[in-house]
């Protein structure tokens, strides 16, 4: 007998094992002690006395992940949103007090308890399509203190559910407008204060910059890396947004384990990030949100062999997204991604964008988190607009 801790069985499986979605029809899985201990053909699974779960044909997935999010914040921003359907520009509303900087004096001034209760539904929103990992950013503080207790709430998200979150650092998100010194003084904030004592305080597994005019320079975000590689911490860059300011390749050159917008990327930029491992990760709520025109380049990425994920990004200004699964079609219907490629994106190409070696496919051996859906084709979980598919999740073998 196998001495599985539980099997499923009359499941259909896309693995995202090898080339494809590794699909295995009438397929079963199995897990003991967390992982995956088996997955294959039904009629090739070996003799066990496990407790069986019956899938009625149900599809299992890797769990799905959403590697770019700023899950964390205070306050929302909808009435900004009325201001400009109303016809106000992004530059009155940023003048009479809006923009980020109402998201920076709403998160600060709420408590750690108000930001977890605010951030609980929209975790458990994720969680209930299937999502099993999530990446939230801080980013929305712009202060010691503040970026600390982003942190922390997101850790504590992910103590009191059952999904796993990984955090990272973007204190180097904006420049406080009230900040004495501007972009340079506030680059040493953040390279020699704020990100130490975030990675002394194991609240931070990776640091992000966002490099744009209207942010930091290369030069500033240059510092922020290497403080993240004296504390040991993996980089990721927001790039590529607005313009091209050589953020892909920037990011390329410091190994960054993802390169996130990218819309104004260019092609020997994206082949730099192909060279070095770093993942693109694609956000098309904030170009559906925000009427962009520009999108990224995606058949130049599929020339360099950039390997592509798809994300939320979650937050209250740009791409007020709430469903991954909503993500999957806007990725095909705007930048035209195959289903392959969608589903991949939120699966294994997410996990490497946050460096995660150990999820993401259904392997023996990898950490057994997927999900189960009650669908007859992989391709609905892009095709449908809305909906509750998943049947239930695994995480970590629960």
């Amino acid at each position: 007998m196998s001495g599985f801790d539980h099997v499923w069985l009359e499941a259909n499986l896309a693995t995202m094992e090898g080339e494809g979605l590794g699909v295995i029809e009438d397929g079963a899985l199995a897990v003991k002690e967390g992982r995956i201990a088996w997955v294959g053909p039904r009629a090739a699974l070996p003799a066990q006395d496990a407790p069986v779960t019956r899938c009625g044909g149900a599809w299992i997935l890797p769990g799905l992940i959403d590697c770019h999010t700023h899950l964390v914040f205070g306050g929302n921003r909808a009435a900004e949103f009325e201001q400009r359907l109303a016809g106000a520009t992004y530059e009155q509303i940023a003048r009479a007090g809006g923009g980020i900087f109402s998201s920076v004096r709403a998160t600060r001034a709420a408590s750690e308890e108000e930001l977890l209760a605010a951030a609980t539904p929209r975790l458990q929103g994720l969680m209930a399509e299937g999502v099993t990992t999530v990446e939230i950013k801080s980013g929305y503080g712009l202060d010691l203190d503040s970026e600390l207790k982003m942190l922390r709430v997101a850790r504590r998200l992910g103590a009191e559910h059952p999904v796993e979150v990984v955090t990272s650092l973007l204190a180097a998100h904006a420049v406080p407008p009230d900040f004495p010194g501007g972009a340079e003084a506030y680059t040493d904030l953040v390279a020699g204060e704020i990100l130490p004592l975030a990675a002394r305080a194991g609240l931070a597994d990776a640091v992000d910059a966002f490099c744009e005019r209207i942010a930091f320079s290369p030069a500033q975000t240059e510092r922020v890396f290497a403080a993240a590689r004296a504390a040991g911490l993996p980089v990721k860059l927001h790039a590529d947004q607005l313009s091209d300011l050589g953020g892909a390749a920037l990011a390329a050159r410091h190994g960054a384990l993802s390169a996130d917008h990218l819309e104004y990327a260019s092609p020997a930029g994206l082949r730099a990030m192909a060279e070095a491992g770093t993942v693109a990760v694609l956000l098309p709520g904030a170009t559906y949100f925000l009427r962009e025109a520009k999108h990224p380049d995606i058949a130049a990425m599929r020339a360099a062999g950039v390997r592509m994920a798809l994300s939320t990004d979650m937050n209250p200004g740009s791409s007020p997204a709430r469903s991954l699964l909503l993500m999957l079609n806007l990725g095909c219907t705007l930048f035209r991604l195959t289903v392959e490629e969608a589903l991949r994106g939120v699966t294994c190409h997410a996990a490497a964008a946050l460096g995660l070696a150990d999820r993401g496919v259904l392997r023996a051996g990898l950490r057994a988190d997927f999900a189960l859906y009650g669908i007859g084709r992989p391709a609905e979980l892009c095709y449908w607009l809305g909906g509750h598919p998943c049947l239930g999740r695994v995480v970590g073998g629960r």
